[in-house]
């Protein structure tokens, strides 16, 4: 089970606020920066200092978490209540709470089981039909380039991760955060394309970058897009 520590260091005279976490998946260790913060990522069982890796990427480190912190004041102020709008592949839809047999979705709306609602919560109700919609989509989406790709893998998990949209373990297990079902669909395409391909090409080398751009293209417009409107996808403060 992965471990985290949260702990602060100076960088070029900033004070940055970072976690360290074990994770049996990690083969070596990393940096990752994004709208919640700074996070040491370094395998199981190994003695790694993370300063000495945050220093040795100083300048770097800097840079993302100063533009993130810039993204933080773009989080959308949201309310958990009928009437909000919530994003669903794109395309922003009003909540609405009312006596029906299921949850269903429109072009416009979001349409939640009022019984589900009182059951538990607003918030609960709805992260469980984006959850419920975002395996079925994402299956469908990873299932079709799979076949494209002339790749397999094990099965998608769906998961909320704090500081990454996706990964792919060596097992050929594909995470993805639930979360990007928001997004557009372009950008869902691209995020599983891009881990799908990890199980062809586990870095991002050249080789890598060459295969996602035959099935993605314009990989890189999406991948900016997507680091720079990652708050328009935070659900709730539980995200940050």
């Amino acid at each position: 089970m992965a471990k985290t520590q949260r702990r602060e260091v100076d960088l070029l005279g900033h004070t940055i606020d970072y976690s360290v976490r074990e994770s049996s998946d990690a083969t070596k260790p990393r940096i990752d920066v994004d709208i919640r913060g700074v996070t040491v990522v370094i395998p199981e069982s190994e003695a790694i200092q993370a300063t000495k890796i945050l220093k040795e990427n100083a300048a770097w480190v800097v840079d993302k978490h100063k533009s993130y912190e810039s993204h933080r004041e773009k989080v959308p102020d949201r309310t958990f209540e009928a009437g909000e709008q919530f994003p669903f592949l794109g395309v922003d839809r009003e909540l609405v709470i009312e006596p029906r047999q299921r949850n269903a979705m429109d072009e416009e709306t979001i349409m939640l089981r009022q019984s589900a609602v009182e059951q538990s919560s607003v918030k609960r109700a709805l992260e469980n039909f984006y959850r419920r919609e975002a395996r079925e989509y994402l299956t469908g989406r990873a299932d079709d380039y799979a076949e494209k790709m002339g790749v397999a893998y094990e099965k998608i998990e769906l998961r909320n991760q704090r500081t990454r949209w996706g990964s792919c373990s060596t097992s050929g297990t594909i995470s993805l955060n639930w979360r990007i079902i928001m997004a557009p669909s372009e950008i869902v395409d691209y995020l599983v394309v891009h881990e799908l391909a990890h199980l062809t090409e586990q870095n991002h080398g050249e080789e890598f970058w060459q295969l996602v751009s035959e099935f993605v293209p314009e990989y890189q417009q999406r991948a900016d897009w997507l680091e720079q409107n990652s708050a328009k996808l935070i659900f709730s403060e539980d995200d940050l």
